[in-house]
């Protein structure tokens, strides 16, 4: 059986990357979701809390003992060699995590790994294409403000500490505009008929 296609997905924070990912998975699409993973171990695998621990102290501990999420990303998005850190110490076990979701994943044309660090993380160089969400900057900041809870000025640190979006099109093989004068669904289905199509040519070629 042909393997699926691994499409990445990705895009500036609050570009709407998790929307679209939720619309490929309405065509019957997997979606890996590396920040939920991510967020998933940072929280249950005993050996993260406890090199997040020794790395910044008992403070990152809420009042149960977990690691405290917002406590962490105050402090790794204001400072991008902590954020560096924390990365070196997530990035093994969700790179590992995915192996392990994808090789589940079965009779399907491609799968959809979406993250917003792709292309920082070199993850991208593993995927047959990539997707890339863009929006308009103030759209973006705006959402995130809405969804998170928090001030223009973290939203902004955030931002600061990822690729700027105008970079990260230049790694896109299809681009998806997040605009109010564009449609998503329409955008997808054609990505989705494209990506078939190249995986029934995948299939002929190694026939």
């Amino acid at each position: 059986m042909k393997k699926p296609l691994q499409i990445g997905l990705t895009g500036a924070i609050g570009s709407g990357k998790t929307t679209v990912a939720k619309l490929f998975e309405t065509l019957g699409i997997p979606v890996y979701y590396s920040d939920d993973r991510s967020k998933n171990i940072l929280q249950n695998n005993t050996l993260v809390k406890n090199k997040i621990v020794q790395q910044w102290g008992n403070s990152m501990l809420d009042a149960q003992g977990n690691i405290d999420r917002k406590a962490l990303a105050s402090l790794v998005f204001a400072q991008a060699a902590d954020l560096q850190k924390l990365n070196a110490i997530l990035h093994p076990l969700v790179a590992d995590d995915y192996q392990l979701w994808l090789h589940q994943q079965k009779g399907v044309p491609y799968i959809v790994k979406e993250a917003a660090i792709l292309v920082e993380s070199g993850s991208h160089v593993h995927c047959d294409k990539i997707i890339v969400v863009e929006a308009p900057e103030r759209d973006r900041l705006t959402r995130v403000m809405a969804r998170d809870d928090v001030n223009e000025k973290k939203v902004q640190q955030r931002n600061a500490q990822q690729m700027p979006q105008s970079e990260k099109i230049k790694f896109a093989d299809y681009i998806i505009h997040n605009t109010d004068q564009k449609l998503l669904l329409p955008q997808v289905m054609e990505i989705h008929r494209k990506l078939i199509q190249e995986h029934g040519n995948c299939n002929s070629a190694t026939k």
